[in-house]
């Protein structure tokens, strides 16, 4: 899908799915530089993780495996709850493995902080972070984000896996979603 299939509900589009490719890969380059020779675990965080780390891997040279978790503070609404729960766990040991999570968006960093928390109590050899998106005007936890793809405004967006209420995920570009559809 398009923005152009769908312009009534957005404000306007953020990045282009060629902007957003075009970032995957620079970062897709560091992250081959950075885990060069080491034993990577790349953990995407469900739902909204699974085109980003489709197309990071897809541009990574270093061998990786993959696995992920399912959590949420969400719901159907456009802000956080404040509640955090794990729906779906790993199912691999990282004990040891080298770990980079792969999220869609921080907003808060409520969600992220938590998971970092219940990852780093598991021992991984090291731990990173890679998100597409990062608000910084929403920030409540600070989180340690090694790779950031862009930094945004504290509006809604949506496409790219980012959705509301489970709609939009398939949009190609990045766009804010128009008040009028979550109001």
């Amino acid at each position: 899908m398009d923005a152009a299939d769908i312009s009534q509900d957005l404000t306007r589009v953020l990045f282009t799915k060629e902007q957003v490719a075009q970032r995957i890969a620079e970062i897709a380059a560091e992250i081959d530089e950075e885990y060069a020779g080491k034993d990577l675990l790349i953990i995407g965080v469900l739902n909204g993780a699974v085109m980003v780390v489709a197309d990071l891997l897809r541009a990574m040279k270093v061998h990786c495996e993959m696995d992920w978790m399912a959590i949420s503070s969400y719901g159907s609404g456009t802000q956080s709850s404040g509640v955090v729960r794990i729906l779906k766990d790993l199912n691999t040991d990282i004990h040891g493995r080298h770990v980079l999570v792969v999220e869609d968006i921080i907003d808060t960093g409520l969600t992220l902080s938590y998971l970092v928390s219940n990852l780093r109590s598991r021992e991984p050899a090291s731990l990173e972070i890679m998100t597409l998106l990062r608000k910084p005007e929403a920030a409540e936890n600070a989180v340690d984000v090694k790779w950031v793809g862009f930094d945004i405004p504290n509006e809604f967006v949506v496409g790219y896996g980012l959705d509301y209420a489970g709609r939009y995920r398939n949009l190609a570009d990045i766009g804010l979603l128009a008040p009028h559809v979550y109001s």
